[in-house]
Order: structure tokens, then sequence, then C-alpha cells
């Protein structure tokens, strides 16, 4: 028996599929899914769940005319392979394949570009307003999942649809989790919502019924719309849409098509109305380890696709690092406490909150308010550690500004994923901290090398008197004899210090081994001295300055964005100071966006490689670049 999903080689292909075969196509896709991702890693839990909602969304859209935008947009993989990418599978998330996310580069039925949460309605609506200001006619749909609904700016969006009069239809894919599981009150709404099912979409279309029927369909229809409203907060769950004025359908069975498409089309009719429709799935619904295991499969590597196992060697992590500290230090300090985004598992807390309980606060995905939150907690007398990722505390820059910074107050920020995070791209990659925090007045940032000077550089941030970050990468720890001297305050470490030193390179965190492997390399021809900064801000302008006065070649390592970095800091003090060396070079990213990719490849095509640094110490001064 040939595949179906072989008949679909291009967006709205599905259409041809009979409604007798959706199982059967659901079936094919959940087996690609398994298989594609076993080999590449990727978004798995997500993606099982979502696949008949997907399929209901391609039967009732037409793409490219249609809008569909996807919240986070790691739950596309279905839709991508409904487009006719099936066959490409095999480059998920590799350099120059699939991305993980939507990308409109790729093809013309990925509405918009998406990568973090709680963004889907409000470009949704700013397209529907598009729409009826040119007087056209395509649907626009917004998926969110209940996760990325505790995030304000959905809120945020939610308050201003109604007074849009824009007919907007918003599908909440309810699956009980986000990365983990769930908080907050939002969840708890929601969890009784499902549990009502006489709301269905008799209520969406019952008022335009009675507007047909001559004299009295009209006040008959007014009549029983106030009846309705005063006794619906008695028994009907969605109160919370219906009184922002959004029209609420549900709960409905995710996994249903034909259920789901009916709901659509009802969606449709409403005029000037927008409409929240609440789909309930299961997270990798279709495979049992992704069902019993939704967080670990939510985001996972390379796996056995029989058995569910892992492949990925077990190593230690900066992640776990810093969880243990966590441990070890809040056993310590009683006033200790951890504040995360919904990514317990993700940051290493999960040991933390297990420990401590009371002591541990998961926000739900609100970086904005975790950061404010951290402010009120110290203000309260406690010591606050908020553990996000790099490319997620981008969304708090002015929390961080107003709330920490301002009002000088010692929160701790263990920013994970910091510089390149690979293959879920350029949404993920954490490249931009090193400016984005070294702009901020009373910020101090450090950037660890290694396993043992990160747990210094946490035992300084908590004895520290005003904000610092913490950075680290994604991934196994660097491992090493170097044996380091104590922490203090704006100072860095030299790491090699050879007679003769013609180079000098100024490392930051994960480039210190970078930094190294220069030296290593160039020993015969170029004495090196490695420096390592642990302080990126403040930075050590007293050793910066001497070992540059030393040197013909001063070489600065990051990796993060050139503009406002490290690098372009460095080079304006040394002329600020009149110490400008023959030959100065930045190894940083240029000003660009990094795609998807294993991190040792990006590096290589971003000149974030020893090569490159090789490269431009032995070019002639003046030469080609």
């Amino acid at each position: 028996m040939s595949r179906l999903l072989d008949e679909i080689k291009k967006e709205n292909d599905i259409k041809k599929i009979s409604p007798q075969e959706y199982r059967r196509l659901a079936k094919e896709i959940r087996v690609q899914l398994v298989k594609s991702v076993s080999r590449t890693g990727g978004h798995l839990a997500s993606n099982l769940g979502a696949v008949e909602l997907t399929m209901a969304l391609h039967l009732f859209l037409d793409f490219p005319k249609d809008k569909l935008v996807w919240d986070v947009g790691h739950q596309a993989y279905v839709h991508k392979i409904l487009t006719g990418r099936g066959k490409e599978f095999r480059t998920l998330r590799q350099l120059d394949g699939l991305s993980g996310f939507p990308k409109v580069s790729e093809n013309p039925a990925d509405t918009f570009n998406t990568g973090h949460s709680s963004t889907s309605l409000s470009i949704a609506l700013g397209l529907a307003k598009a729409r009826d200001l040119r007087g056209t006619d395509e649907k626009v749909v917004a998926v969110i999942g209940d996760g990325a609904l505790s995030g304000g700016m959905a809120f945020e969006a939610l308050n201003n649809a109604e007074q849009m009069k824009s007919n907007l239809i918003m599908v909440l894919n309810d699956n009980k989790m986000s990365i983990s599981k769930n908080v907050g009150g939002m969840a708890r709404y929601l969890g009784k919502a499902r549990t009502n099912r006489k709301y269905n979409d008799l209520k969406v279309n019952i008022e335009e019924r009675l507007d047909r029927i001559p004299n009295v369909g009209v006040s008959m229809a007014e009549t029983i719309k106030n009846a309705k409203n005063s006794l619906k907060h008695l028994f009907v769950p969605g109160m919370f849409f219906e009184e922002m004025g959004i029209v609420y359908v549900g709960p409905i069975d995710g996994h249903d098509v034909e259920s789901i498409l009916t709901a659509l089309q009802a969606a449709e009719r409403m005029k000037n109305r927008p409409v929240l429709i609440h789909v309930v799935t299961k997270k990798g619904k279709g495979y049992r380890p992704a069902e019993e295991n939704p967080s670990v499969f939510h985001g996972v590597g390379p796996f056995n696709p029989k058995s569910g196992e892992v492949l990925e060697q077990s190593e230690e992590t900066y992640t776990d690092v810093f969880g243990q500290w966590m441990i070890k230090k809040g056993r310590q300090q009683e006033e200790l406490v951890s504040v995360c985004a919904a990514m317990p598992d993700g940051t290493g807390v999960k040991a933390f909150s297990e420990e401590f309980p009371k002591r541990f606060f998961d926000v739900g995905i609100a970086e904005e308010h975790a950061v404010t939150f951290a402010a009120g907690l110290v203000a309260g007398g406690l010591r606050p550690v908020v553990s996000i990722y790099s490319t997620f505390l981008q969304r708090a820059y002015d929390q961080i500004i107003h709330d920490v910074c301002l009002n000088r107050l010692p929160v701790i920020f263990a920013v994970d994923r910091s510089g390149i995070v690979g293959r879920d791209g350029d949404t993920h990659q954490g490249i931009f901290d090193l400016s984005y925090l070294t702009s901020i007045p009373h910020m101090t940032v450090i950037s660890p090398m290694d396993k043992e000077e990160m747990i210094g550089a946490f035992d300084f941030a908590y004895g520290f008197d005003g904000p610092v970050a913490v950075r680290y990468p994604r991934g196994k720890v660097y491992e090493n004899e170097i044996c380091h001297s104590a922490f203090s305050l704006g100072k860095g470490e030299v790491i090699l210090e050879p007679e003769n030193s013609q180079v000098v390179i100024f490392a930051v965190g994960d480039m210190v081994s970078k930094a190294l492997e220069v030296a290593h390399k160039l020993q015969g021809k170029k004495a090196v001295t490695v420096i390592n900064m642990r302080f990126v801000k403040p930075f050590d302008k007293e050793m910066v300055k001497t070992f540059a006065k030393k040197n013909q070649v001063v070489v600065t390592m990051e990796d993060s964005e050139k503009i406002g970095g490290f690098g372009q800091q460095v080079e304006s003090f040394l002329v600020e100071q009149g110490c400008v060396p023959e030959k100065f070079v930045n190894c940083s990213l240029e000003d660009c966006f990094v795609e998807h990719g294993s991190p040792e490849e990006l590096y290589a095509r971003y000149g974030l490689d020893a090569e490159w640094v090789i490269q431009q110490i032995e070019k002639e001064p003046g030469g080609e670049k």
C-alpha cells in the first residue's frame, strides 16, 4: 500500500485526502516524526500532540493566501510536512537544512519567523487588521499553547483584540504543558474549562440564526443573550475570554480532525469578532516514551526510536554545575531562593525545587515578571537567583535596567545557553547578552571558562552587593588542569605567558579554550600570551593596558555580537589611552543573526574558531581581510 504522505508534494495537497483516510495520514505523520527526529534531534512531543490540529488547519486554510501564525513555532514540523517538505526532513536542524522553526525563506506558507513564546496573537492581530484595511478576505489564524498563554504579551494582545473589531481566529492548543508542567492561575483556569464539554459551537451561530426570523428575531436574540450572560457564569467555561469580548468555543478534542474543522468553520462566520477555539491535546501522543516523558522529548537529541533511549552520552554540563551549586549554597544560606520562567529542568533547578519547595518559584513563561519579582524578593530580604536562557532574558531588558540595576539590587542572574547554542538557530543563539548586559550601569558581568571558575563566579556573586550576571554556555564543561586564583572584582587571570610574547589574547568564557588552542598551534612560530578575562564588566583595564604595551598583536575573543561587545570596548579603551597596538584582531560575530547548525560548524563559518584567529595573526599588516 502506498503512503498517503507521498501524495502531499505541496501546500493544500491534504485536501485531496478523503476524510476516511485522516486517521491513517495522522499515523503516517507520527511515524515520520519519530523516525526523523530520532536521527536529528528536535522538538518531538509538541509536534506529536499537534498532528490532527495541524491537519484540520490545513484543511481549513488555503495557503499561501491564508495566514497561519505559530506561537514559538517548535510545533510546526507537521505544518512543514503538509507543505511538501517531508523529503527534506532528514536535514532538519542541520547546517543549511530545514529550520526547526517557521521560516518565511523556506516556504510561503510559513507566514512569520517565530521562535519565542507568546507572540502569535499580536502578530496575527496585526495581519488581520491589515487585511481589513486593505479590503481583502484572507483568513488569519494564530495558534498558541496554554503555556505561552501565561506570557504577558499574550494578555496584551487579548486585551486589544476586541476593540479591533476584526475576525481573528485564535486556537489555544492546550496540552497542560509548556516545556515543563504549567503553573499559575491560567493553568488552573484551563484545567476547569477542560472538564466541561457542554459548551459547543451552538452559541457561535445561534444569534445569527435568530436574526433571520422576521420582526421578532432581533429582539429575541437580544433577550436570550441577556439571559445567557446572567446565567453562564454559573456553568460555562471560557468566561475569562468572553468577558474580554472574545467568543469562546470549546473545549474540543484536539485529536478529532473533523470536530476541529467544524469549530474553525463556525469561527469564520463570526464577522468582526475575535474567536478563541480551545483545543485539548496530549503532548507526545502516539509515541509511548514521549507520552510518558513529555519534558524529556520536548527538545531531545538523537534517540533510539524503538526504545526511546536518548543516545547522547552522559556528561557533566555547565547547567549541572549550576544546579549543584544551588543545592549546596541553599543548604548553607536560608535566604537563597530560586526563580525560573517555566524551565526548572532546562536551567538545572529541578533538584533545588524538590529539596526546597517553599524557596522555589516557577513563574511560568513570564521573564519580565520573573526579574521584577526577584527585585521584590531582594527588597523583602531574600537573595534570589534568576535562571533564564540568554535568548529569553532579552525579553526582560527593561526590567533589568529599571527594577534591578537602577535600584542596585543584588539579584544574581544565571544566564544559561550563552554564546552559540546550535541547532535551534537564530531565535535561540545567546549572542547578544554581553552587549545588552554590559550597557547597563551597576551591572557586573562574569563569563567563567570552566567548572571550577563557574563555582567561584557564583560564590563571588552571592557575596557581592549588587546585580551580577554569570553567563555560561550550553553543553559539556571544559576540562583542564588549571588552578585558578581567587576572584576579585574586575580582575582577569593570566593563563599562559611565554617569554618574548608577541601576541596577547584577551578571551572571554568559553573562548578561552580556543585561545589556548591558538597558542598551542602557533607554538614555535609566535609566542602567545593568553588571558582569561573572567569579568567582562568591569573588565581589567590595568591588565589590558599592560599587556597591550608588551605585545605587537592584540586579540580579543568572545562568542557574541561585535557591536557593543567586549572587543569593541577593549579597542575603544586602548585608543583612549593612546595605546594602539600594531595590529588589533576582534574575534566576534559581525552584525548578523546566526542560523542553525552544530556549534562547531557555526564557529568555523563565522570566524570564531582557532583557525580564523591564526590567519588574522599571521596576515601581514594592510593585507586583505
